[in-house]
């Protein structure tokens, strides 16, 4: 019986590197290893690469619990919406349906885990589909409450909240959501680290908030939700100045941080390690990652992209799938 996990791969925007990233990522002797491969995306655009050719092609209809490498073709886009670095709106609807199809896979046990490519939401959003982000898609096909963790070689960071504007982010902060999310990250994490983790907690305002002087949801909100989150076990700790904290990286005292918004995380977690930091996201029934950037179209077709951050994702999918 073979042992490698089945993981399911969305092959993003197909004007992207998304393509061309899978492709090579694929082709890595230690990925090969490590999982089985379902690639969800476009015919045409899967047939450019020799690698490809040798998978078993099937549709979404006739895909069943693979025991090869396989592609599943859910769209046959014409020549114009392929095109690298020339996005259209079909290739939008396209990529939409390369994620619901490789949802529905997880959903039917066909897949132990997904892995999605890098994907356009203003293409998605001109072919008139409303798309946030794969975390919210994943949040509402699955029924779950989920967290965005950037977990990176040198410092893990999740977020509070995800693809909002700054100007809500205060309202969306209530001590019932942090102590969840708390929850959650702990929970999560307890298996990785062999222990409760240590997760630090960032600040809302600049300078924690001194006391109310520059705000009060460090008073109001962050440390009632501290207090009441370690009084469930959690080892939470805060709220932190967000400007100081990652300068300790080298010796690093926390397991995991939690950031109150998406940037105030994203940043210091993308210039730490770009490159091997993967996004995962937690709460689902089955693992999804998905490597740390865009689509950079500037990029597509070029032959410059580099494939390490969808190795790093598919090698955390197969993992994750395998704990």
């Amino acid at each position: 019986m073979n042992e490698r996990p089945v993981v399911g791969i969305s092959l993003g925007d197909v004007s992207g590197i998304g393509p061309e990233v899978t492709a090579s990522a694929l082709s890595r002797p230690k990925v090969r290893q490590a999982l089985l491969p379902v690639v969800f995306g476009d015919g045409p655009t899967l047939e450019r690469f020799p690698a490809f050719k040798k998978y078993t092609r099937l549709t979404p209809e006739t895909l069943e619990r693979v025991t090869e490498p396989t592609v599943c073709v859910v769209t046959e886009l014409s020549e114009k919406d392929r095109v690298p670095g020339k996005p259209t709106r079909a290739g939008g609807k396209a990529q939409y349906g390369y994620i619901q199809a490789a949802i529905e896979a997880a959903r039917a046990g066909k897949v132990d885990a997904l892995c999605t490519a890098p994907v356009s939401k203003e293409q998605i959003s001109r072919a008139g589909i409303p798309f946030m982000g794969h975390t919210e898609v994943l949040a509402e096909a699955f029924g779950r409450e989920v967290m965005m963790l950037m977990d990176g070689p040198r410092v893990r960071v999740a977020l509070a909240t995800n693809h909002v504007p700054l100007v809500e982010v205060s309202r969306m902060l209530t001590v019932e959501r942090l102590v969840g999310q708390l929850q959650l990250l702990s929970r999560s994490l307890k298996p990785v680290v062999g222990r409760a983790p240590r997760i630090g907690v960032l600040s809302f305002n600049p300078h924690a908030g001194e006391g109310g002087l520059l705000g009060r949801e460090e008073v109001e909100v962050l440390t009632p939700a501290i207090k009441q989150a370690r009084k469930l076990r959690v080892d939470a700790h805060g709220p932190l100045a967000a400007d100081g904290l990652f300068a300790q990286v080298e010796h690093f005292p926390y397991d995991a941080v939690l950031a109150m918004y998406h940037d105030q995380g994203l940043i210091p977690a993308k210039a730490l390690d770009f490159e091997r930091t993967v996004n995962v996201t937690l709460g689902l029934p089955v693992p999804r990652t998905s490597p740390d950037h865009g689509t950079a179209y500037s990029l597509a077709g070029t032959g410059k992209a580099s494939s390490v951050p969808m190795v790093e994702a598919l090698l955390k999918a197969a993992r994750l799938a395998a704990r």
